[in-house]
């Protein structure tokens, strides 16, 4: 349980430290004379409440699974580790890049800068497809090689903790492609600049978790 607790301990900060980067850094209660207070409707608008909320129930789902993991890991004899194929550290490195890409749209849409936003909010995207792709090359990589799903409990849940984070990726596709409909809709940097920051911030924390489990599933 001690693992679930400090990986609860690591999202915790993970949300705290957000809402202070809305509120410490750009200081806007300074900035026009007002108080924080004033400005909380504009900080904690309904979109960044809701994915907070998302966040945390994903958080305990993620540590829920990782405390079964460990668990089952203990129970008996028949866990046998799987080997770690290369593609998972090029799938990992391009994930990185991806939500790099991401925090440089959002940096670009600040800016006011349409060009470098569509840039890349495209290549992120991209990159976020690609790691999808790469995981799926993985499974069939291991299947081929003999470690189904079924053979033990350690390629089950290497299998279901893989693809959970897969899944929360594809949902994050989904907004990614409402963003770019805005986008190529005509919308402004400025009037886009909320939706970039929303998934921003979930790339940056599936690559967290990823980073969690790939770190779990190489030392077990």
């Amino acid at each position: 349980m001690t693992i679930t607790l400090v990986f609860l301990a690591a999202l915790l900060a993970f949300f705290l430290g957000w809402i202070l980067s809305r509120t410490v850094n750009v200081e806007p209660w300074v900035a026009d004379g007002g108080t924080l207070n004033d400005r909380l409707p504009e900080i904690l608008t309904t979109p960044r409440v809701a994915l907070a909320i998302f966040l945390a129930v994903a958080s305990s789902l993620f540590a829920l699974s990782i405390s079964a993991y460990h668990m089952r890991m203990e129970f008996g004899h028949d866990w046998l580790a799987l080997p770690s194929p290369v593609l998972l550290w090029v799938n990992t490195a391009i994930l990185v890049l991806g939500s790099l890409a991401l925090q440089w749209s959002w940096n670009a849409a600040r800016r006011d800068d349409a060009v470098g936003l569509r840039r890349w909010l495209y290549v992120g995207g991209g990159l976020t497809g690609a790691f999808v792709v790469g995981q799926i090359l993985v499974w069939r990589d291991l299947n081929a090689g003999g470690y189904y799903m079924t053979a033990n409990p350690a390629n089950a849940f290497f299998y279901f903790l893989t693809s959970l984070h897969a899944l929360h990726l594809l949902g994050g596709l989904v907004a990614w492609m409402r963003v770019v409909k805005r986008e190529r809709d005509g919308a402004s940097p400025e009037a886009m600049c909320s939706g970039v920051e929303l998934c921003t911030i979930y790339w940056h924390y599936l690559l967290v978790i990823w980073f969690i489990l790939f770190a779990l599933l190489l030392t077990t």
